[in-house]
């Protein structure tokens, strides 16, 4: 696993903490560090987006590959 491949699976591992914070205790954690009016929760879900779609990429390209 490169080092790409392990920041980006990092981060979709702790938005996905994030995500089950906000479903199953309704408590959004990010919002809570920084606060709702800051543009930083708005980052840190795009960032959390953006290392998703990369790791489709990594499964996809896994998937192809014959070992």
């Amino acid at each position: 696993m490169t080092l790409l491949q392990k920041i980006c699976l990092s981060i979709t591992i702790i938005g996905g903490i994030t995500w089950g914070l906000i479903g199953l205790l309704d408590f959004n954690l990010v919002e809570a560090i920084f606060g709702v009016e800051s543009i930083i929760p708005r980052i840190i879900y795009s960032l959390v987006g953006l290392t998703s779609l990369i790791n489709v990429g990594i499964l996809l390209m896994d998937l192809d590959r014959v070992d």
